[in-house]
């Protein structure tokens, strides 16, 4: 699967932006340039797992609500994700999916 780092930079200016940081407070806490974190927000520039670690103690937040766009202790963990695949998926293999996750629902409640 390959990273997205436009999605990575766009969650990562959101967050920002919920807990009320400009770009110059946060790149005064990070050591970096106004430029650089631009890039970063924006998706020009990959960010390694360093720098975004980094970036999720200073904001409160971790690396899987980054990558995945919510936190894994959240019940809507992977929702934007399955909602992504199954919208590039045609219509007859989004039935396919459909009756898949029916049948393992239905093996859990036995």
């Amino acid at each position: 699967m390959a990273v997205d780092f436009n999605i990575i930079g766009r969650r990562i200016k959101e967050i920002r932006k919920k807990k009320g940081l400009t770009q110059e407070q946060l790149v005064e806490k990070m050591g970096v340039s106004i430029a650089y974190l631009s890039k970063v927000e924006t998706g020009k520039i990959h960010i390694n797992l360093e720098r975004l670690s980094e970036i999720c103690d200073i904001l409160g937040t971790t690396e899987g609500e980054i990558l995945n766009g919510v936190s894994n202790h959240s019940e809507k963990y992977l929702h934007s994700e399955f909602y992504e695949l199954l919208r590039k998926c045609p219509a007859r293999k989004q039935k396919l999916a459909y009756e898949i996750l029916q049948i393992l629902l239905r093996n859990d409640a036995s």
